[in-house]
């Protein structure tokens, strides 16, 4: 079809040149061009999306996870506007993910109860992926598409129409993707359904990444080797460490509501490609190599950890999480956006109220407007004044967004508190700033039956199962902004190897008298944008206070020294353990006390060892640093 419209354009010129030459006059059509969507504001719809090509193509990889002999495969899928046919180029969004296919129902590790009579209980102590509803950017190609740009999903290693095998977050996993983005810039082989080669001539090779979760991890891991062509990624509830994920300072960790699940749990999941039998090697190694039993990091870990190759961010980052996301928790955020900081990479954030979703679900006009934006600026390079306008957008409270220069905002500083000396009674002791010295011992016992959010209620009364130190109330509105951090001089004696500490934002006892609990919504479904009750905060209400747990951390107290290695510790000896919480930004309102409540097992997240460890702390040298303003 284009040879015969290029011939009738080339049959007109001559025709006219002939007319001119014998004396007469004859004015030349100039040739139809394709329509552009680019504008000096921004890219415009003009590309008709019920007309786009949609293609599939295989890219080959430079692994063989599966040990076939044969390069791993990835199955990608392309809509395109059909104007491409006709010679437009146009940039790419790219959005991988593991879960095209669905995900099979695979059971979680019976050993979270390590006393064994629990386990024996049950073969599946936390909730399966399958269960889990998988949803994906659905907005992107009908809203990019007509913009001038081509949208690409790929399946991830071992899932869908790829080969391979799943690694959760392996190697082979991250050269896959990295592919896509070579093959559309040309340096990687592709073919079609029939075997001839397959080539993105109609891309500009300037590619964006974006995706939720797992789909927002793989961007981060592309990213991490420095791709030539992956101009930009938007990494939304994105993992940027599979040890902290799965692990914290030596402990073997869960996901918030997948108790039992794993590496290995995870990979058997995806395992959604043809004749899986082939990677049974492959998931038994995870298995093994994952580590259970220390819950140490090792270079297994070290393989999944993208922060190791933050230096080779070419990227833009434009970086997205939910402050209530307890699955991909905003730890793994925080130290991705410290990371990418420290070495100047250009970036931007936006923290929302919501938890695990699409920032779609909670401001759909605004996130569409950023969004388009961003690509425009940094796939069709046009100035969109996205890059001088405020780094931070952050929903400090329900439908209320303020923005900053920079994230932490300015004038945020390390404030320490110390934990301090409790009521004769044994009521919770006292959160003062500043240090102090040495103070008396506090104890309590382990439960490992009951829920942190059990264990935080009821501050003002005495619980042998937990420590809670309370500020005074607060004379001005108190912003958090970043990663708190703990330091508590303690002995155990036990079993258990766990220490948690929470931070809880705990409101004035009478405005709220005899209110019952909140339920927790997930702020997911249509109509979000209009409907506010999806922004419902997490507040867990005694008949007295309402109280919201803000940040959790958790710590294997035989890693005292380093996450690498298992030192055991001599029962009723003391030892000084300092550990992280989760990353956060909330606002504490005035007349609210910050408390820390100290516990051991934290029965949603850690292992749970057999009852009755005693915990003792030593008072005034044990404190807690928070990033304060106000």
């Amino acid at each position: 079809m284009r040879s015969s419209r290029t011939g009738a354009r080339l049959c007109a010129v001559l025709s006219a040149v002939v007319t001119v030459l014998a004396g007469g006059t004859a004015a030349v059509a100039a040739p139809t061009s394709p329509p552009t969507a680019v504008t000096p504001s921004g890219t415009q719809p003009v590309y008709d999306y019920t007309q786009a090509i949609r293609e599939q193509v295989w890219v080959q990889a430079p692994t063989d996870s599966d040990a076939d002999g044969e390069p791993d495969r990835v199955a990608v899928r392309i809509i395109r506007p059909r104007e491409t046919e006709a010679g437009v180029k146009v940039p790419v969004i790219f959005q991988p993910s593991p879960y095209y296919a669905g995900l099979n129902d695979v059971p979680n590790h019976d050993d979270v109860d390590r006393d064994g009579a629990a386990a024996r209980r049950s073969a599946s102590p936390g909730a399966d992926r399958a269960a889990e509803t998988v949803t994906f950017s659905g907005y992107l190609d009908n809203y990019f598409v007509p913009r001038g740009y081509a949208v690409v999903f790929a399946d991830s290693l071992g899932s869908g129409g790829s080969t391979g095998c799943p690694t959760s977050g392996g190697r082979n996993e991250t050269l896959g993707m990295k592919a896509v983005v070579d093959w559309l810039n040309g340096r990687a082989r592709g073919v079609d359904a029939t075997g001839a080669p397959a080539r993105a001539s109609w891309s500009t090779g300037r590619t964006g990444m974006i995706g939720v979760s797992y789909n927002g991890t793989l961007p981060n891991a592309v990213a991490g080797t420095g791709v030539k062509g992956l101009e930009t990624i938007v990494p939304i509830a994105g993992i940027s460490s599979w040890y902290d994920y799965y692990r914290a300072n030596g402990g073997v960790v869960a996901p918030g509501g997948f108790q039992g699940e794993d590496t290995d749990v995870l990979a058997k999941a995806v395992l959604t490609r043809a004749n899986p039998e082939v990677c049974a090697g492959v998931m038994a190694d995870l298995e093994r190599e994952q580590d259970r039993v220390t819950g140490d990091y090792s270079a297994y870990w070290a393989e999944r950890n993208y922060l190791r190759d933050v230096g080779k961010v070419r990227a833009s980052v434009l970086l997205v999480h939910g402050l209530h996301d307890d699955n991909v928790r905003t730890g793994q955020a925080g130290q991705w956006w410290d990371a990418l900081a420290r070495r100047g990479v250009p970036r931007k954030i936006w923290l929302h109220q919501a938890g695990h979703t699409d920032p779609f679900n909670v401001r759909r006009d605004v996130w569409l407007e950023t969004l388009h934006r961003w690509f425009d600026q940094w796939l069709y390079r046009i100035d969109t004044g996205i890059m001088r306008e405020p780094m931070a957008d952050v929903e400090v409270a329900p439908t209320v967004w303020r923005t900053s220069a920079t994230w932490p905002p300015t004038g945020t500083r390390a404030t320490t508190f110390a934990l301090g000396g409790p009521a004769a009674d044994g009521r919770p002791g006292t959160l003062r700033p500043g240090t102090a010295g040495p103070g008396a011992r506090q104890t309590f016992v382990d439960d490992p039956s009951r829920t942190a959010e059990d264990l935080v209620a009821d501050e003002l009364s005495a619980d042998p199962d937990r420590l809670a130190y309370l500020s005074a109330p607060l004379e001005r509105e108190t912003r958090l902004s970043g990663t708190p951090r703990i330091s508590v001089r303690a002995d155990l004696a036990g079993e258990s190897p766990y220490l948690t500490a929470l931070l809880v934002d705990y409101g004035p006892a009478d405005r709220y008298a005899g209110l019952r609990s909140l339920p927790v919504q997930d702020c997911v479904g249509p109509g979000i944008p209009e409907d506010p009750g999806c922004f419902t905060r997490r507040e867990y209400v005694t008949a007295t206070t309402p109280l919201e747990i803000v940040s959790r951390g958790w710590m294997d107290v035989r890693n005292r020294f380093s996450p690498w290695r298992t030192t055991p510790i001599r029962a009723g000896r003391p030892y000084t353990f300092r550990w992280d919480l989760q990353t956060e930004d909330h606002v504490f309102a005035a007349g609210h006390r910050i408390g820390v409540v100290v516990i051991s097992t934290e029965r949603d997240h850690t292992l749970r060892y057999p009852g009755g460890t005693t915990v003792g702390v030593r008072l005034g040298v044990s404190k807690v640093v928070l990033p304060l303003a106000g």
